[in-house]
C-alpha cells in the first residue's frame, strides 16, 4: 500500500485550506479504530473530513459520509464535547517538511486558537491528538506510556511534543545543479538509493515517479548517469520543489498508486481529495475483504467438518439398527429349535426359516436358549428404539450442513474484491452467520450495524435486453426471491446444487426466447458450486410457485412446477452481459 509521503500531505492540505477555511465543526463520527470523520459547513458546502492513523494506510483527506450506525468510541465523543461548534480555522504544518499537521479550532476566524488537533501522519508512528491553546494534552487516538517510549511518551494531561527533528538535507529550490549533483553523487551507488539517502522528504514513490519522468531505471549506478542524464533529472526534481513552492499539482492515478505531480499518469483524478479518498478506501476495503473473507472460510469450514463427522456418526447408527430384524429372525430361529441347544455353547447354526440356508448364531454360554432369544429381542428392540431417535437428528444435521454449504458457494463466487459492493456483500454474510449463532459479535466487529439488507444484486442483460438480477449472499437471495420478484418474473437456480437465486425480469406479455432462458441457465450454473463443471441442470418456475419452509434458514427454499434446463457456466462471458452502476 502506498503511504502518504510528504509531497502528498502537502498538496492535500493546500487544496483543504482553498476550499475548507474557514469552516464549522458540526460533528465527529469514528468509523474504526483507526479512522475518525470530522462534519464541516461552510458557507457554500458541507463535508467529512476524515483523518485516519491506520500504521500502513494514515491520511487526511475528505472522504464519504460515515454510516448511520452508533458510534461507540470514546475518543470522537471526547472530540465532539471539546470541539462542537468552534471553527477550523487554520490548517499548518508544524514545522518545514514535517508530516504533522496542526488543525487549528477558535469560535469564529480571527478570535484566539482554542484547541489543536494534531494529525501525525508518519506511517506506522501514526496519531491523532487534541490539546488545549497551550498543548497540554486532553485526548489521543494512540496513547504511548513511558514504557512504551522514554523519547515521546504521548498521555492525557502530558505537554505535548513534537515528534524529533529531521536529521537529514533539506530540499531547496535555490540549489544549484552542481551543488545536488555533487551530494548525490558523492558516494557511488543507485540513483534512487542516493537520492533517498541524500534528502529528507522524498518516498520511494515519488523517487520512482521522478525517475520515470527523466527517463533514467531506479537501479542505474550514478557513475553511469550522462550528463543529459543529469540535466533531465535535475530539471523534474526542480518541477516537483516548484510545485511544493506554488501549490500546483496534478493528481492522477498511476498503474499501481497515486500520484500528486503527474507523473507515470494513466487517468487524471477530479482533484486530490477524491484520489486519496479512493484510493485509502479501496486498499483498506481490499485488506478487510481479505481478512474477512478467511476468516469466515476458516470457520466455515471447522463447523462443516464437525457436522459431516456428527452425520457420519449417524449414518453409521442407522445402518447398525438396519440390522435390527436380523436380530429378531435369529432370536425366533432360536426359540423354535429350543430342543436343539446344549449347555455351554457358544454358537449354534440352524436353517433359515424361508430358505433353508445355515444361519450362525453367537451365544452367551453362561446362559440357557431362551435367555440368549431374549438378549436377542432386547437388542431388537434397542436397535428400532435407535432408529427413531437418530433419523430425526441426522436430518436436522444434514439440513444444517445443506444451509452452510449455501453460505460456503456464495463466499466462494465472491473470490476476489472488485468493489466496495463485494465487501459489503461479504460483511452481510457475516452478520447472517452471526444471527444465526455460528460466530461470536465480539469477534468479528461489524462496521455497519444494521441489518438492513443491501440491493446490489449481480445485474445482466440477455441477448435480448431483458434483466436478470442474481443474489450475491442468503439474505440478498431471500430479498430477491420474496420481495422484488414479480408475477411474471422467471425463478432460477441450480438444481439439488448450492447455488445463488436468479430472477429474469418481465413485463406482461413478454415470452422470452430460447436464447434467452438459455443465457439465464448459464448465469444460474455459473453463480452455482457447479461453476466448473461443463453441464448443470437448472431448474426455473414461477416465483408463485417458490416457498420458504416455516423456520427455514435465510436462503433456504423449495419449489414446485419447475422445468429444467442444461445450464452451462463455462461458456459465460460477464463482460458483455453486466450492467454497471
Amino acid at each position: 500500500m502506498q503511504p502518504v509521503d510528504f509531497t502528498t500531505l502537502t498538496a492535500t492540505c493546500s487544496e483543504l485550506r482553498a476550499q475548507w477555511l474557514p469552516s464549522r465543526l458540526e460533528q465527529v463520527y469514528q468509523r474504526d479504530r483507526y479512522t475518525i470523520a470530522i462534519a464541516l459547513r461552510t458557507l457554500n458546502q458541507r463535508g467529512w473530513l476524515q483523518i485516519s492513523w491506520h500504521p500502513q494506510a494514515a491520511h487526511i483527506c475528505i472522504g464519504d459520509p460515515p454510516p448511520r450506525a452508533p458510534d461507540t468510541f470514546t475518543f470522537s465523543q471526547q472530540l465532539v464535547h471539546q470541539l462542537g461548534g468552534l471553527a477550523l480555522v487554520a490548517i499548518e504544518a508544524i514545522a518545514p517538511w514535517e508530516r504533522v499537521i496542526d488543525l487549528q479550532f477558535a469560535r469564529r476566524p480571527g478570535d484566539e486558537v482554542l484547541y489543536h488537533i494534531y494529525a501525525e501522519i508518519m506511517g506506522k508512528y501514526s496519531n491523532v491528538i487534541l490539546t488545549d491553546a497551550n498543548d497540554s494534552i486532553i485526548t489521543a487516538a494512540h496513547q504511548v506510556s513511558q514504557q512504551q517510549s522514554s523519547v515521546r511518551p504521548i498521555q492525557t494531561g502530558q505537554p505535548y511534543e513534537t515528534p524529533p527533528k529531521l536529521t537529514g538535507t533539506i530540499p531547496s529550490l535555490p540549489e544549484t545543479q552542481a551543488r545536488w549533483q555533487e551530494r548525490v553523487s558523492l558516494v557511488p551507488g543507485a540513483i534512487k538509493r542516493q537520492l533517498l539517502k541524500s534528502y529528507s522528504g522524498l518516498s520511494a514513490v515519488l523517487v520512482d515517479s521522478m525517475l520515470l519522468a527523466a527517463d533514467i531505471i531506479p537501479e542505474t549506478s550514478t557513475d553511469s548517469l550522462t550528463s543529459e542524464d543529469w540535466q533531465r533529472l535535475f530539471t523534474s526534481w526542480q518541477e516537483w520543489l516548484q510545485a511544493l513552492d506554488s501549490s500546483k499539482y496534478h493528481p492522477a492515478w498511476m498503474k499501481n498508486g497515486y500520484t500528486v505531480m503527474g507523473w507515470g499518469a494513466v487517468a487524471p483524478a477530479k482533484d486530490i481529495q477524491t484520489l486519496i479518498n479512493e484510493y485509502y478506501t479501496a486498499q483498506l476495503n481490499q485488506q478487510l475483504f481479505a481478512q474477512l473473507r478467511h476468516q469466515l472460510t476458516q470457520k466455515l469450514s471447522n463447523i462443516l467438518g464437525k457436522l459431516r463427522n456428527k452425520a457420519q456418526t449417524f449414518s453409521d447408527r442407522l445402518q447398525q439398527s438396519d440390522r435390527a430384524d436380523e436380530y429378531r429372525q435369529k432370536a425366533d430361529l432360536l426359540m423354535a429349535h429350543l430342543q436343539t441347544w446344549q449347555p455351554g455353547m457358544k454358537e449354534i447354526i440352524l436353517p433359515d426359516f424361508e430358505t433353508g440356508e445355515p444361519v450362525a448364531i453367537a451365544l452367551q454360554p453362561d446362559k440357557n436358549a431362551v435367555l440368549n432369544a431374549q438378549n436377542l429381542y432386547k437388542q431388537h428392540q434397542k436397535l428400532k428404539r435407535a432408529r427413531a431417535a437418530v433419523e430425526p437428528l441426522l436430518q436436522e444435521v444434514q439440513a444444517e450442513i445443506d444451509y452452510l454449504e449455501q453460505v460456503e458457494a456464495a463466499i466462494s463466487q465472491i473470490d476476489n474484491y472488485q468493489t466496495a459492493e463485494d465487501l459489503q456483500a461479504l460483511e452481510e454474510i457475516r452478520d447472517e452467520l452471526i444471527g444465526q449463532k455460528y460466530l461470536e459479535e465480539l469477534e468479528y466487529r461489524s462496521r455497519n450495524n444494521n441489518n438492513e439488507t443491501t440491493t446490489n444484486f449481480h445485474n445482466y442483460r440477455t441477448p435480448n435486453g431483458f434483466q436478470v438480477l442474481i443474489g450475491r449472499n442468503n439474505r440478498q437471495n431471500d430479498q430477491l426471491t420474496f420481495r422484488v420478484a414479480g408475477d411474471y418474473d422467471l425463478w432460477f437456480h441450480a438444481q439439488e446444487i448450492p447455488g445463488s437465486h436468479v430472477l429474469l425480469r418481465l413485463d406482461p406479455g413478454t415470452v422470452p426466447e430460447a436464447t434467452d432462458l438459455q443465457c439465464v441457465a448459464d448465469l444460474a450454473a455459473y453463480y452455482s458450486r457447479g461453476r466448473q463443471s461443463d453441464q448443470v441442470p437448472v431448474v426455473y418456475t414461477e416465483p408463485k410457485y417458490v416457498y420458504k419452509p416455516k423456520g427455514a434458514k435465510p436462503g433456504i427454499a423449495i419449489y414446485k412446477q419447475e422445468r429444467i434446463i442444461w445450464g452451462k457456466p463455462q461458456l459465460v462471458s460477464l463482460e458483455g452481459l453486466e450492467v454497471r452502476g
